[in-house]
């Protein structure tokens, strides 16, 4: 009997060690800060399905400089996620009931090919996730430059993978495809099988405003951030432009023309690197001065307008018709690509550059030794406020839709919920434990110096390690502040140009991501490619001096003929609409 009684006992004891290994593997973690216990949040305990208890690890983890393989190991194979901090105004949802996901589940994941990313089944981020999920994922990319067939050629054959990354591919849009009945609408599902994509998203009215459709429809997984993003566009100055010319940083347009006047001068053979296919044409930069907005924003009533055909565009196009006879911009503005600009860039020809402050960190700082400081977009008059068409609607990153042929509809939905979940935003952003990122004394990851994405083995720049180690866009909480090692690098001030920009500019022009009905769109697309090739065309011939300024009359009279005001009722249309949400 006692024999038979400590048998009994002594299977007991190894049924609980089973039970308490695979539920610490896969149940929902604790709230920072308790030493053990479940997440207090009411709305995670409603949707848990089997709400378990981790061991805190914060004091092992939190300013530990120097981490064991032990501690590296269980941070990186586990969901254990106490260590990290409720670093924003909105804490990170972390239910991680989903994982691992049960069976074998194998999802295809069509996504447009990246330059720095040679093979995404073997990225070491998504390997993480796989681990950790239990599901794995066969990544589908065309070749580079082959994008737009390839995706042209899936939705034709009506062979369609589960998820597809940048839906909005699909002729009409995002909404199209779901009405066209090759996405799912998500709307009836997200709550169960989303907690934490549906808890972040409705933590804040943008968030929530910005991933709905205006009848109340959700589509998919979109990248939205803590917080709106930093203008990441703008104009650059090199240092040693400005200790050669003996002038301050320029803000008005005429003092624009006398920089670049007195840069040519001392040297700069073509100071202003202007434009190119890349799109610094129609940016705002100079011709938000004159109210001549790229494309539509919202005029001081709050409707749509269309910023070539403000009263100012002769003014704006006679200045830079000017400017280009004078040569103060690089003759191959109009057709340089992105290399063919980098290039001059180092020279000795650019003083000034429209670019990100990120990219020219890299470039300019990091590769040439060459200093930099930001200048706000131009005004006209002297105390006039700096302005610009970008702004973030904490909206960034990618989206991604689940198909209609998806084989697993609800693993798919818990792949992609947890790049919204706790562990998901670290490992999303920051990528590994230990070889790429620390945890500071507050719970928020830091890429230490020793980082591999400053000292990568292979020796490649962090322009090209930030995405290698890590998702640089992606349908995820994008953390941009933080993680972007081009502005978290020591000595950085990318950054600081960037968050002087944001808040030193006005954005009360800039459009909201509105979306268009099925049959908007396609009108919209179509008027927008006539209009977009008509500016295109009479801008570059008018600043190149082939066509003379007043060519701008005939201009205008096209655009309206080609239905002008057609495409700015339907961007008004569904404007009202967006503010009704």
């Amino acid at each position: 009997m006692k024999n038979n009684a400590k048998r009994y006992f002594s299977l007991l004891f190894v049924l609980i060690l089973i039970i308490s290994t695979v539920t610490a593997c896969s149940g929902n973690s604790a709230n920072n800060g308790a030493d053990k216990g479940v997440s207090n949040n009411k709305e995670n305990e409603s949707t848990a399905k089997d709400p378990v208890e981790f061991t805190d690890i914060s004091a092992d983890i939190r300013g530990n400089t120097a981490p064991t393989q032990e501690q590296i190991d269980e941070v990186n194979h586990s969901l254990n996620d106490t260590y990290l901090g409720d670093v924003f105004d909105e804490v990170i949802p972390n239910d991680y009931s989903a994982y691992p996901v049960k069976g074998d589940v194998v999802l295809d994941v069509w996504m447009p090919a990246n330059s720095n990313i040679p093979d995404m089944n073997n990225h070491a981020v998504q390997k993480q996730v796989e681990q950790l999920t239990g599901i794995k994922v066969n990544f589908i990319t065309p070749p580079i430059g082959q994008e737009a067939d390839a995706f042209t050629l899936m939705i034709s054959s009506g062979e369609l993978p589960d998820i597809i990354i940048e839906p909005g591919r699909y002729p009409g849009g995002f909404e199209a495809g779901v009405n066209d009945g090759a996405y799912i609408d998500l709307t009836d599902l997200m709550e169960k099988n989303a907690p934490n994509y549906t808890k972040w998203r409705n933590s804040d009215e943008s968030r929530r405003k910005t991933t709905v459709t205006d009848d109340g429809k959700l589509l998919g997984f979109y990248g939205i951030a803590p917080y709106s993003e930093w203008t990441w566009f703008g104009t650059l100055i090199k240092q040693e432009a400005l200790d050669k010319t003996g002038l301050e940083v320029p803000n008005t347009i005429d003092e624009w023309h006398t920089f670049l006047t007195k840069a040519k001068e001392v040297g700069y053979k073509a100071p202003l690197n202007y434009g190119s296919t890349y799109g610094q044409i129609f940016t705002g930069i100079i011709n938000g001065a004159y109210g001549v907005w790229d494309w539509t924003f919202l005029d001081e009533n709050g409707k749509v307008a269309w910023g070539p055909a403000q009263p100012k565009a002769k003014e704006y196009l006679t200045t830079m018709q000017q400017w280009n006879k004078e040569g103060l911009l690089n003759p191959d503005w109009a057709t340089a690509d992105f290399n063919q600009r980098m290039a001059s860039a180092i020279s000795g020809d650019t003083a000034m550059m429209m670019d990100s402050p990120d990219t020219m960190w890299s470039y300019w700082k990091e590769q040439s030794g060459i200093d930099f400081v930001g200048a706000l977009n131009p005004v006209l008059n002297k105390g006039d406020k700096s302005a610009t068409t970008y702004k973030n609607f904490k909206r960034a990153g990618i989206e991604a839709a689940i198909t209609t042929q998806s084989k697993n509809v609800e693993a798919a939905m818990a792949w992609l919920d947890f790049n919204y979940s706790k562990k998901g935003w670290e490992l999303i952003n920051f990528g590994e434990y230990g070889t790429v990122h620390l945890i500071d004394e507050t719970g928020m990851p830091y890429y230490p110096e020793n980082s591999y994405i400053f000292k990568d083995p292979e020796g490649q720049p962090v322009s090209t390690t930030l995405w290698k180690y890590r998702m640089h866009n992606w349908p995820d909480i994008r953390d941009e502040h933080h993680s972007n090692p081009l502005i978290a690098a020591k000595g950085s001030y990318s950054g600081d140009i960037r968050k002087n920009w944001t808040e030193n500019m006005d954005t009360s022009m800039a459009m909201p991501p509105i979306s268009f009905t099925k049959d908007e769109a396609s009108r919209e697309a179509e008027l927008g490619n006539q209009l977009s090739t008509l500016r295109g065309e009479y801008f570059a011939k008018i600043i190149m001096g082939d066509l003379p300024v007043d060519a701008y009359d005939k201009f205008l009279k096209e655009a309206q003929s080609m239905g002008l005001e057609e495409f700015l009722s339907i961007h008004q249309a569904a404007l009202d609409r967006y503010n009704k949400r």
